[in-house]
C-alpha cells in the first residue's frame, strides 16, 4: 500500500502591488505596537472610562511569566502553582489595552483583527463590546470588529488573558505573545485562510498547479469581477498567469479558482528551499479590490512501508527532534527573529525534520522552515477529553477542538515546510472504543480540509490492543517504543513507523532502527532545544515535585537553552553524518548538580554526565573517564602529545570510545583514521586563568523595526582565546543607541535569576544577551563588565 501526496505549499504574505490603481491602505498591518499592559486582575479593565495612563506600554509580542515577579528580581517560585511542569514560573491574569484610530474613509470596509497565539483564555471587547472569547492558547483567530469599531474616531480594544492554575505540562508562557495584525479589506475579499494551492504534478519538468480561493461577500453584491493569478520567480519573472470572469450571485462566499502549468520549476527541497511567489486579485473596472501574495514551494512527498519518506522521489531519513514553542530567554515571545534563529542552530546540528510538540506553533516558525529547508510535523493537541490537570484543555476539548484542529490545519497546509498533520500526543484511554472513535473523528476531519498529507499522532505505551486507536492513523507515531518496530511490521507489513519521541541515551539504538528498516522513516529526540518546564527531567528525572526547585529547564535539549549544542548532539552527528566526525568529553570527577536518590529506573530522559572542557585543578595525576564520539573506524588519544592508545570503533561501542586518562593540565588530542589514514582530529585544551572578555553576535546588521534581534554570546576566555568553563562571573551589560535589552540567560538549569535585567552571571564560562532593535538608523554599542577585567564591546548596525 503507498499512500501519494503531492502539493504546491504557500505561505501568506500580503503587500501592496504596484501595478493597478489599488487604495493605499495596506490590506494587512501590524498591530503589534503601543499596547498597554497591567499584570492581575482589574475591575472592568475593558471599560473606555478606565484611566489606564499608569499602565505599562509594551510592543509585542509579550510575556508576562518571563519577566520578574513582581517585587522580586526572578520571574521563578517555589510556590508557583505550575510546579515542575511549568518550570516553578507565575501565570494569573493580566490585560491588554490599545488605542487605535480607523479613518473615516475606511467607513464601509470590513475591519478584523488577527491574534496568532494568546495564551490563554482571552476575552476582547471593541469599544466596551464584549466580541468573543478564545481559550486555547496556540491557534490563532481572527475577529471581525468592523461592527465595533467607530470610523473617524479612536478606539479601544481590551484583552483580558487568564493563565490560571496547572493547566499544561511545559512552560506556556502568558499574554499575546504572538504577532497581531489589523486587517481592512473590501466587502469583497480573499476569505483569511481561504486560498489552497495544490499540484496533482509536481515534477523537474513540470509542475500543474490548482489554486483553489474563497472569495468573502459579506454584502452578497452582484455582479463579474475578474480573478487573475499570476506566479513569479525569485527574479519577479512571470512563469504562469490566468484569468477568469466571475460572476458573483448573492452568496456570502464563492469558491473560484485556476489551474495553472509552471514548466521546469525549481523543487523545494530541505538542501534547496526555492520559494516563488503567487499573486491573486480581484478586478472590477480596473480597479484592484483585493490581493494576497503567496510565498510558495512546489515540491512532493510521498510515505509507503517499502520506500519510506520520499521528497520530491527520493527517499530519506527523519533526522528529527521535537521542540516545545518557547524560545529560552525569551520566554514564549515569538519574534520573527527568534524563530528563525531555532530554525538555523538546530538544523546546523543536523536536524532536517522537527515536530512541534504538542501544540500548533507561530506562523513566523513556519515560515522560516519554509525558508531554510526543515521539515515539519504540525501537532494539534496533548490531551482529548481526558486531561491531565484539572485547568488544562480537556475540560474544552469537546466544544473547541474542531474550531482549533480547523484553525491549525486551514493556516498552515500551504507551508511546503508541513509534511504530516499529528492531531495528538500520549492521549489517554487510547485503547477504550470511545477513544477510538475520536481518533477517527479528527482524522476524518482534517482530511476534509487537507488530503495531500497523512495523519498522524504521537503514541505512548503501544501494545497489540493499540491497534484500533492507530488503525485510522497514515502514519504512526512511536513514542520510546523502539522493542515494537519488527514485531508490529510483521502484524502490519503496511504500517508506516517513526519514532516521535526518543531517548537521547539510547540515540545510537533508536537511528539504527531506523537505518535498519525502512517502514522506519525518522526518529525524533526528545528534545532537540532544551526548553522550560518539566523541570530536570534530564537529570533529576522522575518522580519530581517542589523539592527539586530552584530547578526550572527539563535539561533534556541537544541544544541548550541559549542555543549552544550540547555532548548527546556531538553523539547524535555521529550517527547522521556522512563526514568524519570525532568529539571529547569527559567525566566529570564530581556530578554537576546533586542526584536524584529517588529517580525512578523507567525514567531515562538524562544523558551520560559529561563535559567538553579540560579543565579540573585539584585532580592531577587522578584518573578521569575520557570519551570520544567518533564515526570513524579507528582512535587514537593523545595526552600533550603523548599517545594512550588506539581503539576500534566495534559495533558493540556504539560510536564511544572511552579512555581512562590520569588528569594532566594540556591538550587531549583524538586523532581519527579510516581504512588506516588520518581523517579528522578533536582537542581540548585546558584553559588558562581569564584574562578578557569576548564578544561576538549572530548578526552584526539588524532592521530598525522595532522588532529585529542580535544575539550576542559573552564567554571569558584566556590569553589563548579559550573559554574557561570554570568562569562564573556577574556581568553588567549596557546599551549605547535606539536599543533595548530584551534578554539575558546563561543556560544554568538551576539558575532562578532575571531573565529581563541588564546584568547576568556567566555559567560554564559564558552567556547570552539579546538585543532589541528601534527605529532609528545608527550604531548600537553594547558594552560588557566584568570585575577586575577589561570592559568590552561590541557594535551593532542598525538600518531602516
Amino acid at each position: 500500500m503507498r499512500i501519494l501526496y503531492s502539493l504546491l505549499f504557500f505561505l501568506i504574505a500580503f503587500g501592496v502591488s504596484s501595478c493597478g490603481e489599488k487604495d493605499s491602505t495596506l490590506r494587512e498591518q501590524s498591530f503589534d505596537e503601543a499596547w498597554l499592559f497591567h499584570r492581575g486582575d482589574i475591575a472592568e479593565g475593558e471599560k473606555q472610562s478606565l484611566d489606564d495612563s499608569q499602565w505599562r506600554q509594551i510592543n509585542l509580542p509579550h510575556d508576562w511569566s518571563i519577566e520578574d515577579i513582581p517585587g522580586t528580581n526572578s520571574p521563578f517560585t517555589a510556590d508557583a502553582a505550575t510546579e515542575v511542569a511549568g518550570g516553578f514560573t507565575v501565570g494569573g491574569t493580566g490585560w491588554y489595552r490599545k488605542h487605535f484610530y480607523i479613518d473615516a474613509a475606511e467607513k464601509g470596509k470590513c475591519i478584523a483583527v488577527s491574534f496568532d497565539g494568546i495564551y490563554m483564555n482571552a476575552d476582547i471587547w471593541v469599544n466596551d463590546r464584549h466580541v468573543a472569547n478564545h481559550v486555547y492558547g496556540y491557534t490563532a483567530f481572527e475577529l471581525d470588529i468592523t461592527d465595533y469599531v467607530r470610523f473617524g474616531a479612536e478606539n479601544l480594544i481590551a484583552v483580558r488573558v487568564k493563565n490560571e492554575g496547572m493547566n499544561c505540562r511545559w512552560y506556556t508562557g502568558s499574554g499575546i505573545y504572538r504577532h497581531t495584525f489589523l486587517k481592512i479589506t473590501n466587502p469583497l475579499h480573499f476569505e483569511t485562510w481561504g486560498t489552497f494551492v495544490t499540484t496533482p504534478v509536481a515534477t523537474a519538468d513540470k509542475a500543474e498547479v490548482h489554486v483553489q480561493s474563497v472569495l468573502a461577500n459579506t454584502e452578497k453584491v452582484t455582479g463579474k469581477v475578474i480573478l487573475e493569478t499570476r506566479i513569479v520567480d525569485k527574479n519577479n519573472h512571470t512563469v504562469a498567469r490566468k484569468e477568469q470572469l466571475v460572476t458573483l450571485d448573492n452568496k456570502e462566499k464563492t469558491e473560484v479558482g485556476h489551474a495553472l502549468e509552471v514548466l521546469a520549476p525549481q523543487l523545494w527541497s530541505i538542501d534547496n528551499p526555492y520559494l516563488y511567489q503567487v499573486v491573486n486579485r480581484l478586478l472590477q473596472d480596473d480597479k484592484v479590490i483585493d490581493e494576497e501574495y503567496i510565498s510558495i514551494g512546489i515540491r512532493n512527498i510521498a510515505f509507503s512501508a517499502e520506500n519510506g519518506f520520499q521528497l520530491n522521489g527520493k527517499s530519506m531519513k527523519l533526522k528529527g527532534g521535537c521542540i516545545h514553542h518557547d524560545n529560552g530567554l525569551l520566554g514564549a515571545k515569538a519574534f520573527d527573529r527568534a524563530e528563525e534563529r531555532k530554525i538555523e542552530l538546530l538544523k546546523a546540528a543536523g536536524f532536517n525534520a522537527l515536530r512541534l510538540s504538542h501544540n500548533p506553533p507561530s506562523i513566523a516558525l513556519l515560515n522560516a522552515c519554509d525558508r531554510l529547508g526543515m521539515l515539519v510535523i504540525d501537532e494539534a493537541f496533548d490531551m482529548w477529553r481526558y486531561g491531565h490537570y484539572q485547568y488544562d484543555y480537556a475540560q474544552y476539548f469537546d466544544k473547541l477542538w474542531k474550531e482549533d484542529l480547523h484553525s491549525m490545519v486551514a493556516r498552515d497546509r500551504n507551508h511546503p515546510s508541513v509534511i504530516m498533520w499529528s492531531i495528538g500526543n500520549e492521549i489517554k484511554n487510547k485503547e477504550t472504543a470511545e477513544i477510538v472513535d475520536i481518533c477517527r473523528e479528527l482524522t476524518g476531519f482534517v482530511k476534509t480540509l487537507d488530503t495531500t498529507r497523512p495523519v498522524t499522532a504521537g503514541v505512548n505505551s503501544i501494545v497489540d490492543a493499540t491497534d484500533d486507536f492507530l488503525a485510522p492513523l497514515d502514519v504512526c507515531g512511536y513514542n520510546y517504543c523502539l522493542n515494537r518496530y519488527e514485531s508490529d511490521a510483521k502484524r502490519h507489513p503496511d504500517r508506516i513507523i517513526y519514532a516521535s519521541e526518543s531517548y537521547a541515551s539510547q540515540a545510537y539504538d533508536y537511528w539504527k532502527g531506523v537505518e535498519d528498516h525502512s517502514w522506519v522513516i525518522g526518529d525524533f529526540i526528545w528534545t532537540a532545544f532544551d526548553y522550560i518546564g518539566e523541570a530536570s527531567i534530564g537529570w533529576c528525572g522522575y518522580p519530581l515535585d517542589k523539592r527539586i526547585f530552584p530547578w526550572n529547564h527539563a535539561n533534556c535539549g541537544d541544544l541548550n537553552l541559549s542555543g549552544e549544542r550540547r555532548p548527546q548532539s556531538y553523539l547524535r552527528e555521529t550517527l547522521w553524518s556522512d563526514a568524519p566526525v570525532s568529539h571529547i568529553v569527559v567525566t566529570p570527577p564530581v556530578p554537576s548538580f546533586p542526584l536524584n536518590p529517588d529517580k525512578a529506573d523507567w525514567s531515562v530522559w538524562d544523558f551520560p554526565d559529561v563535559v567538553d572542557h579540560w579543565n579540573f585543578p585539584g585532580y592531577e595525576g587522578k584518573k578521569m573517564t575520557v570519551s570520544v564520539y567518533s564515526n570513524c573506524e579507528q582512535v587514537e588519544l593523545f595526552l600533550n602529545g603523548e599517545s594512550l592508545g588506539k581503539q576500534e570503533n566495534t559495533a558493540d561501542k556504539k560510536n564511544t570510545l572511552v579512555w581512562e586518562v590520569p588528569y594532566a593540565h594540556g591538550i587531549l588530542k583524538a586523532v581519527s583514521y579510516n581504512k588506516g589514514g588520518e581523517v579528522g582530529t578533536a582537542t581540548l585544551e585546558s584553559a588558562g586563568k581569564v584574562e578578557k572578555i569576548r564578544l561576538s553576535a549572530d548578526r552584526t546588521e539588524i532592521v530598525a523595526d522595532g522588532n529585529d534581534l542580535s544575539y550576542i554570546t559573552l564567554e571569558l576566555v584566556d590569553s589563548k582565546g579559550i573559554r574557561n568553563q570554570l568562569a562564573e562571573e556577574l556581568v553588567a551589560f549596557s546599551i549605547e543607541g535606539d536599543a533595548t535589552i530584551e534578554g539575558v540567560g546563561n543556560a544554568n538549569p538551576m539558575s532562578i535569576e532575571s531573565f529581563v535585567a541588564n546584568s547576568r552571571k556567566t555559567w560554564r564560562g559564558s552567556n547570552l544577551l539579546v538585543v532589541r532593535s528601534g527605529k532609528s538608523s545608527g550604531r548600537i554599542i553594547v558594552t560588557a563588565k566584568v570585575k577586575a577585567l577589561p570592559v568590552a564591546s561590541i557594535t551593532i548596525t542598525q538600518k531602516k
